[in-house]
């Protein structure tokens, strides 16, 4: 059993991140034959939830960089490597002090809560006016955030001397891993997301694969978070779009995100 794996940014989106019409198209001609695929992204469930409405994904699927596994078909929630206490305290401390506002992502079986900070700079405001208050999401002041939340991840954004001066604080943690990218509210800009360093794309990728009985795992992804699956894939793809390590890293490159690469790709792969 083939069993394919998308990232999503920079990798099965297209330049307005959305899935394209040739590749919603390549999607239902793969489930025409009965070949398996579902994502595997950094995004949490909120942020992908209106990108993959409508497109068919009905296997299990990985969100926050594994940290959260949620099965469509059964309304099962599996949560694995949370932050701590101490771990939230400790991020939440040091983006404070470098004057960022953390948003704290955490979830149950039923909601998606962000709490955060009074936001400091525009761009905050602007991504709680554009974006959080536009989902599902309910949004709580981060005093009010239960010692027993069952947080996923913080993420942030905010001027690139200042989330490299977080990042320098942060990743040095045992316990704790980053990523990093530009922001599409400018180039001046970075978001940064962090979570526990057990949680991986690659470790969901291994627990699907048993769980769904797949011999044969295909994995297509752009950035350093999904290293960790194409070391256990049997085919691993990076569009030419891809960081150079990543790249090398795949068993080969393919066409650019913007010009549906993964799309004309399936098409020759599986004769579709």
């Amino acid at each position: 059993m083939d069993l394919i794996f998308f990232d999503l940014d920079g990798t099965l989106l297209n330049e307005s991140s959305v899935i394209s019409p040739f590749t919603k198209e390549t999607l239902g001609l793969l489930k025409d034959k009965n070949i398996a695929f579902t994502v595997a992204t950094g995004r949490t469930m909120l942020s992908a939830r209106t990108i993959l409405q409508g497109h068919d994904f009905d296997l299990p699927q990985i969100y926050t960089n594994g940290v959260t596994i949620w099965d469509p078909l059964n309304s099962q929630l599996t949560l694995e490597n949370l932050l701590t206490t101490a771990e939230i305290e400790m991020v939440v401390d040091t983006t404070l002090r470098q004057g960022v506002t953390p948003f704290v992502h955490a979830i149950d079986p039923s909601n998606h809560f962000i709490y955060h900070a009074a936001p400091q700079h525009r761009v905050e405001r602007e991504l709680i006016a554009t974006h959080y208050a536009g989902t599902e999401a309910k949004l709580l002041p981060l005093e009010v955030l239960p010692k027993d939340s069952q947080v996923t991840n913080i993420s942030m954004i905010g001027s690139e001397a200042d989330i490299t001066n977080i990042w320098r604080s942060v990743n040095y943690h045992p316990n704790l891993v980053t990523y990093s990218g530009p922001a599409i509210e400018g180039e001046s800009y970075r978001w940064m997301d962090i979570h526990h360093c057990l949680a991986s794309k690659g470790a969901a990728v291994n627990t699907l694969k048993k769980q769904l009985g797949a011999s044969n795992i295909i994995c297509f992804g752009d950035g350093d978070n999904d290293l960790s699956m194409f070391q256990l894939a049997d085919e691993s793809y990076a569009p030419q779009n891809a960081r150079e390590e990543v790249k090398e890293a795949a068993s080969a490159v393919i066409g650019h995100n913007h010009k549906d690469g993964i799309a004309h790709f399936l098409r020759e792969r599986f004769a579709l």
